[in-house]
């Protein structure tokens, strides 16, 4: 796990033992007695903890944050300009996940970047974790909880922003050809991969859950394909009439950031009720970093990465667990 706070960047690496040692001191909610952790990982230790980065301390009053990307961008180009940037400043420590090839390939085994993140941070911390995902890393967080069930003890809050749960457009577009990359064939309506995450409960666990989504989202379309049964579903219209909020603007936007800071400074989800009239005065979240510049760093390399992808012409099989 690499650390990032106060410049420069160094390795901590967290073995196993120490998640088990922190949950058997009690400082972590214990799984239930009955409760399998869920499959073993395929990825090797150290690609795991070399994708983390995390403070080298953490701030004892609020539960720590981690971030999870979408597609096609890495924690740097999502995060760094925004929340990463802000949440420290009001208290929070905050982590990254970088998910493996840009978040292109198979999204079942970048979910297991999600779950050893979740593991490490809980252990390193001691205190359940707070997790937000953007876009398609929203799939990655759901997939880790379905099927990982020792992870749900661990998380205090689910906080979706763009999530294409049910399918999204940006996706059937991408593979109009019949050939795009792994992860996008993934997210087309009609997935296998999305009716196995979706089969059952789509809320699982002691997570409180908030999806937070635009009628104005170029990529995640309908709407609706970000509703979560079991979530406080908010959408940014139904709180600010015609606010025009694009995909990456949900990663900037101030009335996404006051959903998001309600749901982490409240016990369970988002309330939009608690929430002023006046929110939607305000354009940007407050200590943002240059949102325009931020938009660019965001949708350039995506292009890129995207034009240069390794293209698919069918999703990859389902998982031996999920299947």
């Amino acid at each position: 796990m690499r650390s990032f706070w106060g410049g420069g960047w160094r390795v901590v690496r967290l073995a196993p033992a120490v998640v088990a040692a922190v949950v058997l001191a009690g400082l972590l909610p214990r799984p239930a007695a009955a409760t399998a952790e869920g499959p073993t990982l395929s990825v090797a230790p150290d690609r795991l903890d070399g994708s983390l980065q995390c403070p080298s301390v953490f701030y004892a009053m609020r539960n720590p944050v981690l971030l999870v990307h979408g597609t096609a961008t890495d924690s740097r180009d999502s995060w760094a300009w925004n929340y990463t940037h802000v949440l420290p400043d009001n208290g929070f420590s905050v982590c990254t996940v970088d998910l493996p090839d840009r978040a292109l390939g198979d999204i079942q085994v970048s979910a297991e970047y999600v779950v050893h993140a979740i593991r490490a941070v809980a252990a390193a911390s001691g205190q359940r974790v707070a997790v937000i995902g953007h876009s398609q890393g929203n799939l990655e967080v759901r997939w880790a909880l379905r099927w990982w069930p020792d992870l749900r003890a661990l998380v205090d809050d689910v906080i979706s922003l763009g999530g294409p749960h049910h399918g999204a457009s940006g996706a059937d577009q991408v593979c109009l050809t019949g050939s795009c990359a792994a992860a996008a064939q993934q997210m087309r309506h009609g997935a296998r991969f999305l009716a196995a995450l979706n089969a059952g409960d789509e809320t699982p666990g002691d997570p409180d859950y908030t999806s937070v989504y635009s009628a104005t989202d170029e990529l995640v379309q309908p709407p609706s394909t970000a509703v979560l049964d079991g979530a406080v579903n908010v959408e940014v219209q139904d709180l600010c009439p015609a606010r025009p909020v694009h995909h990456g603007g949900l990663l900037y936007d101030y009335v996404v950031y006051a959903v998001v800071v309600d749901a982490l400074t409240h016990p369970g989800p988002a309330r939009p009720e608690r929430l002023g009239g006046d929110i939607c005065l305000d354009t940007w979240m407050p200590g943002v970093r240059e949102p325009l510049t931020g938009n660019a760093v965001l949708y350039g390399p995506a292009f890129l990465a995207l034009l240069h992808s390794t293209a698919v012409a069918q999703e990859p099989p389902l998982a031996a667990y999920a299947a």
